[in-house]
């Protein structure tokens, strides 16, 4: 056997500080200021509308050819002047909104990643959820603001309300369809609402904020931006950390359990209440759903609560499975699957493009109107499962971030005898959507990403082709009252409706 030659030991010194300089070197040389000359922005985004108007297997789903056309030559009409990544990316997000694909949007370059990691940047500090005409703040960065508390019902940001300020960042903010939910549901989560703010309008050190105050009078004040590393760190130098109050006391250890997935069972209800997080494939589903399913039928359980509102999608096959659990009849997991292949000049832009086509060639046919269709998944019907598969009441609840492989699952059980949807419209289209694979695709000028799906995905060809998400059977919408006592309002109307079926004597 021949032996592999091994470096000598002199060597690695070299080795260890060419890498070292090389990452440290590639990390520092990054400025969020530099600008790209306009013929750099252009080259890029040819590219950009080059791949989509031919890779893309839902672009005109919901916008019309002559529209997007329009949204298309009116983005490539403002590249007059050169751009920092930031502004060039917010100008493809709005270009990439108007596909109504909720799987298609703009990723930062890898190198601004890396960079927003150390950097020391100032964030707007509020969280809010937004719903209708109403904006609430559920969480607030300086802790010890008396006034600004979970709760407080924001009037206007500099100047603006709330339907103004939706009206304008959902432009950019890509969704299924026409679910207004999922877009609402995206503007409240994290600092999704802060970022995008700053990218659209800026910011400047303090931003005018008016607000209801408990007596509901309207006030205002200027909210001072948060500095993640400077304002962390003198609150630990003013002891504004409970922790360091404790300094003479030896901490007592914390244990902190994340799971995606759990079950509860109230005996004395007969009621089980089931979290589905994911349906990704690195979560041990299939064994916790065989379990589950198993205690269950076990502890007699009439009642099956399961909370799919935090679901943003994964493995369609692990959503499938649930759904053989509690279905009452056979289902197809789509009626149409089918992808188109680009032009070979863009397969050195988009990931793992040979691995992908490799796939396809395997997998998929070529049908009479040119597309390649996975036929296997448009024949294959799935059957209920006949061991330890629930007959009982069914509610399922759902919201916004309800997603992809999520509307497989709720969509197939909507409308069942024993299955009542609460909660609101899914951020996931009803009929259809492009789930199956993503690839990333990098402009060589900027490095700035986005994501491009190859399937495209018709659920139910019988559905309406409305643009919605999948409508809840029971409405449950927040409230500022809700949010500021953290209730948990849909879980509160789920609680409701067995308790009234349970008196009715059904």
């Amino acid at each position: 056997m021949k032996k592999i030659p091994r470096i000598k030991f002199s060597w690695l010194p070299l080795v260890v500080y060419w890498i070292c300089s090389s990452c440290s070197t590639s990390r520092n040389a990054y400025s969020p200021a530099k600008k790209y000359a306009p013929a750099a922005l252009q080259a890029d985004y040819k590219i950009f509308r080059g791949i989509l108007e031919s890779a893309h297997p839902g672009l005109y789903w919901y916008t019309a050819k002559d529209s997007m056309d329009y949204f298309f030559n009116a983005g490539y009409a403002a590249l007059r002047d050169s751009l920092t990544e930031n502004e060039f990316r917010t100008r493809l997000s709005y270009v990439i909104a108007k596909i109504d694909c909720g799987h298609t949007s703009v990723k930062a370059s890898k190198a601004y990643i890396r960079y927003v990691d150390t950097a020391r940047e100032k964030a707007f500090p509020f969280i809010i959820k937004f719903w209708g005409d109403s904006m609430v703040l559920t969480a607030n960065l300086w802790r010890q603001d008396p006034v600004f508390r979970r709760g407080t019902v924001l009037t206007s940001i500099d100047g603006k309300n709330a339907r103004q300020l939706t009206d304008t960042l959902f432009d950019y903010i890509t969704t299924d369809g026409f679910s207004l939910s999922g877009k609402y549901q995206t503007l409240s989560t994290g600092f999704t609402f802060g970022n995008l703010y700053q990218h659209v309008f800026g910011f400047s050190d303090s931003v005018h904020v008016r607000y209801l105050d408990s007596l509901g009078e309207e006030k205002q004040a200027f909210v001072k931006l948060y500095d993640f590393k400077g304002d962390t760190l003198k609150k630990s130098a003013k002891g504004e950390n409970p922790d360091d109050n404790k300094k003479k006391k030896k901490p007592a250890p914390r244990l902190i359990y994340f799971s995606s997935v759990n079950l509860q069972l109230d005996t004395g209800l007969r009621t089980a209440y089931m979290t589905v997080a994911t349906f990704d494939h690195h979560n041990h589903l299939r064994k916790f759903f065989k379990r589950s399913f198993k205690q269950i039928k076990k502890d007699r359980m009439t009642d099956l609560v399961i909370d799919v509102r935090s679901n943003g999608g994964g493995d369609a096959g692990l959503s499938t499975l649930l759904t053989r659990y509690l279905s009452d009849h056979k289902f197809r997991l789509a009626d149409s699957l089918y992808t188109i292949r680009p032009p070979s000049e863009y397969n050195k832009y988009i990931e793992k493009d040979f691995w992908y086509n490799m796939l396809t060639r395997f997998v998929t046919r070529k049908g009479k109107d040119g597309k390649y269709h996975f036929r296997y998944f448009e024949k294959h019907v799935y059957s209920p499962k006949k061991r330890d598969h629930f007959n009982g009441q069914i509610y399922l609840l759902t919201g916004g971030n309800s997603f992809s492989a999520t509307t497989l699952f709720v969509g197939d059980l909507k409308g069942q005898q024993n299955v009542t949807v609460v909660g609101e419209e899914t951020g996931g289209g009803y009929y259809g959507n492009t789930a199956w694979i993503i690839q990333d695709v990098t402009l060589p000028n900027t490095k700035i990403r986005f994501r491009l799906p190859r399937f495209r995905m018709v659920i139910d060809k019988n559905r309406n082709k409305d643009g919605r998400g999948i409508l809840p059977d029971v409405w449950a919408l927040p409230s500022s009252e809700a949010i500021r006592r953290g209730i948990d309002y849909k879980a509160e109307k789920v609680r409701e409706l067995i308790d009234l079926r349970r008196l009715q004597g059904n």
